[in-house]
């Protein structure tokens, strides 16, 4: 009795009680007589994402925390060198380490590279960004001392051919590696050169200058996957070292690169290729996509960026849907693909679970009825700017009955009562649309503003695809649950009746 009600502390009292410590008190460290184990017990309960922010607090807190951690990332700057030695007294079980440096500061050098490298000789990932000081002499005491590397990616770095060299050849179980803006790696640099032994497995390579020195690492019978991106020179003949037929390659990724049919033509020998992305490659047509699809029959993923070159086309996609049977996955974007090719795809490739066409011309609602009649398995649909209407929305929604994402942006002949008869007709599925911000039918209110709205939700299960990830579908029959939420939500108009009730009523009161 006589007590009031207690509710959470007001933000103003808040502010005001901060103001009445003293400064020296507030401006302290609080955990200064904490001991170490405490603090690094409490950093325990943190995210990932907080325990790096809390890094940036103090020196001591980055060693605290680092004492169960097996991750370390650091801004390589020059100064951090008198810091090494504790900070690496504290990180005494580091395997994945990432040093950045900003362009506009100096990084390690070779000096404090191998230190890093003596310290942590247990490393088995290192991420490199920005590290210019970092010559191929820092890359050869560093690979000697850091032989249980598994995976090194650099971008941005000054050193070249030769202190990749030093890591190929004594990392012997790498199996990961990505080069990316390496300014050693130029006209007149030593080819890279991988050894027999080598466990070598994944290869990205992205905006080099000659990045045909690492031809002999494209070559290796132990590769799986290969993604050469936005590299100058010509790339066919690099392709071509794959053309005996006993690649392991399973994932090809071409992006913007002087790559032809002859290209093609040597990736077509790859019997074990699954996925293939060619994006941007003006020079790639049909022929050479046919020769592909002829021959890697166990390709269950192929995403095509034509350009909107018109060298790919209906052609290449009849010749897909006749070879390639397990096809999962097929994305075309700027490929002027019609009812012509896109029937006998939906007819054959029973498996394809995921379709995505945009930038076309060419398809409208006849081949979104073909896809909606022929399409059983499909589970994710995606069409951006292509000439479509309300029709072809409608005809996807009647038929495809595993469809659980049906996505639909820039088509600008699609209107909005579209959006609200599909959540009508399909409850489970998700919808994303231009100018969609909701995800559950909204009341709209006369004065053009939102009144009271009714939300039913139905609370969905995660199915796993063919691929793995999870997805979201609704539970059959009594499995579904209903969801009622009422909100109350103000309308523009109804806020701005308020405000200028509020401002008369106080202008009469002053007055």
């Amino acid at each position: 009795m006589g007590q009031a009600p207690s509710s959470p502390a007001d933000s103003t009292t808040r502010d005001t009680a901060l103001w009445l410590w003293p400064p020296d008190f507030v401006d302290c460290d609080i955990t200064a007589d904490l001991p170490d184990d405490c603090l690094a017990h409490i950093f325990q309960f943190l995210t990932a994402g907080d325990r790096k922010r809390c890094s940036l607090v103090s020196k001591r807190w980055l060693l605290v925390d680092g004492q169960n951690r097996h991750r370390l990332s650091l801004a390589a700057k020059a100064e951090i060198l008198p810091f090494l030695p504790s900070i690496f007294t504290r990180f005494d079980s580091v395997t994945k380490l990432a040093l950045r440096c900003d362009r506009n500061s100096f990084s390690l050098s070779d000096e404090a590279f191998a230190m890093v490298s003596t310290r942590c000789s247990n490393l088995t990932r290192v991420k490199l960004r920005g590290c210019r000081e970092i010559t191929d002499l820092g890359m050869e005491s560093f690979a000697r001392n850091c032989k249980s590397l598994k995976k090194l990616s650099c971008g941005s770095c000054d050193f070249g051919a030769r202190g990749l060299n030093a890591v190929l050849e004594h990392c012997k179980v790498l199996e990961e590696l990505s080069v990316k803006r390496i300014r050693g790696i130029h006209e007149t640099a030593e080819a890279v050169k991988l050894h027999s032994s080598s466990s070598l497995r994944s290869i990205c390579l992205k905006e080099l200058v000659n990045g045909q020195v690492f031809e002999s690492l494209v070559a290796s019978r132990t590769l799986k996957k290969l993604r050469i991106i936005r590299c100058l020179g010509n790339w066919d003949k690099v392709l071509q070292v794959n053309g005996d037929g006993n690649s392991s390659l399973t994932e090809i990724h071409l992006e913007r690169l002087q790559v032809s049919d002859f290209g093609l033509s040597a990736i077509s020998k790859c019997r074990k290729l699954e996925t293939l992305h060619i994006v941007k490659t003006p020079e790639c047509s049909n022929s050479g996509l046919v020769c592909v699809v002829e021959r890697c029959r166990l390709l269950r993923k192929l995403h095509i960026d034509g350009w909107r070159t018109k060298r790919i086309g209906d052609e290449g996609l009849m010749a897909l849907s006749k070879h390639c049977l397990l096809l999962q996955e097929l994305v075309l974007i700027g490929v002027d693909a019609t009812h012509t090719s896109l029937s006998p795809i939906a007819s054959n490739c029973k498996k394809l679970e995921r379709l995505a066409l945009c930038g076309s011309g060419a398809i409208g609602d006849v081949e979104m009825a073909c896809i909606a009649e022929k399409c059983v398995a499909l589970r994710k649909f995606c069409i951006k700017g292509c000439p479509i209407t309300d029709v072809g929305i409608k005809a996807l929604a009647l038929g495809c009955p595993n469809l659980l994402k049906l996505k639909v942006k820039k088509c600008i002949v699609v209107t909005g009562d579209v959006r609200e008869w599909l959540r009508e007709r399909r409850r489970t599925l998700v919808v994303s649309m231009d100018g969609d911000e909701t995800n559950g039918p909204v009341m709209v209110s006369e004065h053009g503003g939102r009144g009271l709205e009714t939300v039913v939700e139905e609370v969905l299960t995660p199915v796993a695809d063919g691929g793995g990830d999870a997805e979201l579908a609704g539970a059959g029959g009594g499995g579904r649950l209903a969801m009622l939420k009422t909100k109350l939500l103000a309308s523009k108009n109804f806020v701005a009746f308020t405000l200028r009730r509020w401002l008369q009523s106080e202008a009469t009161g002053s007055t």
